[in-house]
């Protein structure tokens, strides 16, 4: 598996597929490119992903302008981050040789495409759960692409009429497949059962306003999971927010996502994989259009497919759609909407495509 630290979407990823193969007897091991970029220049590539974020607008000129259709800025910034990759990856594979790589994040792509002439013996398949692929995610010698949308297909072919594309549900991680119900998870938490709850996350950064939005969400008398990511400062944030304001829980980095979000009438996130495991718990989506580039594409998309709703990222904006959206809300479900058998099928079918 070939993933990278960039927030925590592609390693949960990674992790969906390896269980998934590990349970069909193959052995995995996961690579996070962002550390084969060598000593500082992960943290480096890092915060320039977040400085552009934070930027209004900045990431988004990059993002339409060069990434989605091609540029030589593009290039550029791929082949910087591949060529500081590539020694490192081949001596990992030399000592560790693959029947399979699974590149879960673009620089992956463009790594392992251009050492097919060393390896020719690895099958080497492509898995985007964006809903429009850009330009880096599209290589040579990409035996099968795994994408979750007919426009996401499309978006390959642009790149690469010829290519082999397969569409399949995006899978989660086990614990989204089997959830506890409202009424446990409600216990477990503390959670009064006929009120109303909402999770708040923003994925592992912790990006927009999330402590202001969380307090105003529970002086509108609404219980409030606020989840904090990998955002240390944020973290600190909620837990005065919640220290003034009971109906706020305050949570860092936390394990119990599927806990958190069965105990919710709402889930309130951004553009991202948290939208799939809230749809499998069978939870409706409030989105917060706070994520530049890829991540406006993902928010029309989630929008499409329908029991969601999307809001500015102004914490008062955030409160009026939240007690429209728990008005509207129907009951929870009681079981999850999606099968993991689904998943594995897919996941078997896309082996034989390519002879595994």
């Amino acid at each position: 598996m070939l993933s990278g630290s960039i927030g925590m979407g592609h390693d949960q990823l990674a992790e969906s597929c390896a269980t998934s193969l590990q349970a069909e007897g193959w052995s995995t091991q996961t690579l996070d490119l962002m550390k084969l970029l060598g000593a500082g220049f992960d943290s480096v590539a890092g915060g320039v992903f977040r400085t552009m974020l934070s930027v209004p607008g900045l990431y988004d000129a990059f993002y339409f302008a060069a990434l989605r259709s091609g540029s030589r800025l593009a290039d550029l910034s791929d082949a910087s981050a591949r060529n500081r990759i590539l020694p490192r990856l081949r001596r990992h594979l030399d000592a560790n040789p693959a029947d399979l790589a699974i590149s879960v994040f673009a620089t992956g792509a463009s790594a392992m495409s251009s050492l097919r002439g060393r390896y020719p013996a690895t099958k080497h398949l492509v898995f985007c759960t964006d809903v429009t692929p850009h330009w880096l995610w599209v290589h040579p010698n990409v035996d099968l692409y795994l994408v979750t949308s007919q426009a996401a297909e499309r978006a390959v072919r642009r790149f690469a009429p010829e290519a082999r594309v397969l569409v399949v549900q995006a899978p989660v991680r086990d614990a989204f497949y089997r959830p506890l119900s409202q009424s446990s998870a409600r216990l477990r938490l503390d959670v009064p059962p006929q009120d109303r709850c909402v999770l708040l996350t923003t994925g592992a950064w912790g990006l927009g306003p999330v402590a202001q939005t969380a307090e105003a969400i529970g002086n509108a008398g609404v219980h409030v999971l606020a989840v904090a990511g990998r955002n240390a400062k944020l973290a600190h944030r909620l837990q005065a927010v919640a220290r003034r304001q009971p109906l706020v829980r305050a949570f860092g980095f936390s394990d119990r996502m599927p806990e958190l979000m069965a105990a919710a009438d709402l889930v309130i996130t951004t553009s991202g994989d948290t939208c799939t495991e809230a749809r499998v718990i069978g939870r409706p989506l409030l989105l917060l259009d706070i994520v530049q580039g890829h991540g406006r594409d993902n928010l029309q998309h989630e929008l499409e497919l329908g029991d969601a709703a999307v809001a500015s990222g102004r914490p008062g904006d955030v409160v009026h759609a939240t007690l429209s959206a728990l008005d509207h809300a129907k009951p929870p479900a009681a079981l999850p909407t999606r099968s993991p058998d689904t998943w594995h099928s897919a996941l078997t079918a896309a082996l034989e495509t390519i002879g595994l």
